[in-house]
């Protein structure tokens, strides 16, 4: 059994064991997520224009160009998550469907003068 001594020190450990952020680290950090989202979600569109991807396809397209946003920004934070973000559902979800409607516009523009025009 551990004495009285030795479960304050325990409860002093767990205490200290707390990670903290501070707020604007986390908001840059945030921010970052977002205008990388938003640039491959541009680029994404444009590609999917120019290779002509109609329908789910290019639906697809950008779920996958999103994924492979998600694991760059985990390598880039090597793999710590906790380190940069308080959840790992910050890097992985959020801005996710945010850069659908920039990607459906850059899309059907690239489509349009690609193949239409």
């Amino acid at each position: 059994m551990a004495g009285h001594n030795e479960s304050e020190q325990k409860s002093s450990d767990a205490v200290n064991d707390l990670q903290t952020f501070r707020a604007e680290n986390l908001q840059s950090n945030m921010k970052v997520i977002y205008y990388s989202r938003t640039f491959l979600s541009i680029i994404g569109g444009v590609i999917a224009g120019i290779l002509g991807f109609t329908g789910l396809t290019g639906f697809v397209f950008y779920f996958l160009v999103m994924a492979i946003t998600s694991v760059a920004l985990i390598a880039k934070a090597k793999f710590s998550i906790h380190t940069y973000f308080d959840s790992w559902n910050r890097v992985v979800f959020d801005g996710f469907l945010g850069g659908l409607m920039s990607f459906v516009l850059f899309w059907t523009f690239a489509y349009d003068i690609v193949h239409i025009f």
